[in-house]
C-alpha cells in the first residue's frame, strides 16, 4: 500500500468495486462517500486522480493529512460537501466529467464506533446521527416532532409494523436525551426480550438517521448527478446497505438503460436512448467476507457503464 495512510476499517466490496469501475492511471474517479478512505486509497494506489466527497468534518480532516493531497497537481481533492452537490463542485476546480463514481451510501464505520455521535445503542451517547454534525439531529426530532410525524417515519424508513406504538412510548417519554434513552423507550414499547435474535431498536435507529440526513433524497440526487458527470465509457459503482437504498439504485439504473421497443397493435414510437448499459445484477459479498466483516452481510453493489446519451434534466 502507497502513502503514509492506513484506513482503520474493511472496505466493504473492496474488489468487485474496483473490478467495476476499473481505474487506472490518469483517470479521474469520484469517491462520494469517503468515509475512512477505503476506496479512495485503493483508487489512488492504481494511478487514479480522485475527487472525494464527505458531509464528516472529522473524515475532510483526516484526509487532509494523506499525502496525495500535497502533490502537484494534487491526486486527491477533498470536498467538505454533500454528494448531491457534486456537479457544481468538480465545475468550481474545472472538472466537467469524469471516468468513474464510486457510491458507497449510508453511515460509516469510523461514526458507528463513536459514541459521540449517536448513530449506535450498543454504547450510550448523546442523540445525534447527523453526518455533518450539524442540527437538526436525532435529539430535535425524537423531541419535537408530532407523533404521527415520528410514526410516518419510523414505518417508511425503519419497516417498522408497530411504528404508531413506538411513536406513542417516544412522545410519553420525552425528553429524550441519549442513545440509551431512545433504545430503552424503543425496547420495551416492543417488549423486547434480552437474548433475541435481533434488537427491535435497530429498525427505529435507522429510520430516525436516514430521515435526519435526508438519505435517500441525497442518494436519488447523487445518482442524478453521477449520470451528469459520467463521460462516454464512465463507471459507475453504487454500494447500498438496505433494501430502500438498493431499490432506489436498481430502479435508476432500470430507467436509465431501458430500451422500450413497440407493439405490433401500437404505432412505432421513438424511445430515449440509454444512459447506461452492462447493468450489473446485485452483487453480495462472499461468506469469506461477511465472516472477515460482519458489517458488509447487508451489502449490494450495482454497477453500470455510461453511454454517450445526453444526461436527463435534473428534477
Amino acid at each position: 500500500m502507497s502513502g503514509s495512510h492506513e484506513t482503520p476499517h474493511i472496505p466493504v466490496l473492496m474488489d468487485e468495486v474496483l473490478a467495476a469501475l476499473a481505474p487506472c492511471p490518469g483517470a479521474v474517479i469520484v469517491d462520494a462517500t469517503f468515509g475512512a478512505g477505503g476506496y479512495t486509497r485503493a483508487l489512488l494506489d492504481a494511478g487514479a486522480t480522485v475527487h472525494a466527497f464527505d458531509r464528516d468534518p472529522d473524515a475532510i480532516a483526516a484526509g487532509q493529512a494523506w499525502p496525495e493531497t500535497r502533490e502537484t497537481p494534487p491526486r486527491l481533492v477533498l470536498h467538505p460537501r454533500r454528494f448531491s452537490e457534486m456537479v457544481a463542485a468538480l465545475a468550481e476546480v474545472g472538472v466537467a466529467q469524469v471516468d468513474g463514481v464510486a457510491m458507497d451510501i449510508g453511515v460509516s464505520s469510523m461514526q458507528l464506533d463513536q459514541a459521540e455521535r449517536g448513530f449506535a445503542f450498543s454504547v450510550d451517547g448523546p442523540l445525534d446521527m447527523t453526518m455533518g454534525q450539524s442540527r437538526p439531529n436525532a435529539a430535535d426530532f425524537v423531541n419535537e416532532a408530532d407523533e404521527s410525524v415520528i410514526a410516518d417515519v419510523l414505518y417508511q424508513y425503519g419497516e417498522e409494523r408497530q411504528s404508531r406504538r413506538v411513536a406513542r412510548a417516544i412522545v410519553a417519554a420525552r425528553p429524550l436525551e441519549t442513545t440509551g434513552d431512545l433504545a430503552r423507550v424503543v425496547r420495551k414499547a416492543l417488549g423486547y426480550r434480552p437474548g433475541a435474535p435481533k434488537d427491535p431498536a435497530t429498525r427505529s435507529f435507522q429510520a430516525i438517521r436516514i430521515h435526519v440526513n435526508a438519505e435517500l433524497e441525497e442518494l436519488a440526487a447523487g445518482l442524478s448527478a453521477a449520470e451528469t458527470l459520467l463521460r462516454e465509457g464512465g463507471r459507475l459503482a453504487v454500494v447500498s446497505f438496505h433494501s430502500l437504498e438498493d431499490r432506489i439504485v436498481k430502479r435508476f439504473l432500470r430507467e436509465a438503460s431501458a430500451k422500450t421497443g413497440g407493439s405490433r397493435h401500437l404505432p412505432l414510437t421513438e424511445s430515449a436512448p440509454a444512459l447506461f448499459t452492462r447493468v450489473s445484477k446485485g452483487i453480495r459479498p462472499s461468506d469469506t467476507e461477511t465472516a472477515r466483516n460482519p458489517r458488509a452481510r447487508s451489502a449490494t453493489l450495482r454497477h453500470a457503464v455510461r453511454t454517450a446519451a445526453p444526461a436527463r434534466e435534473a428534477a
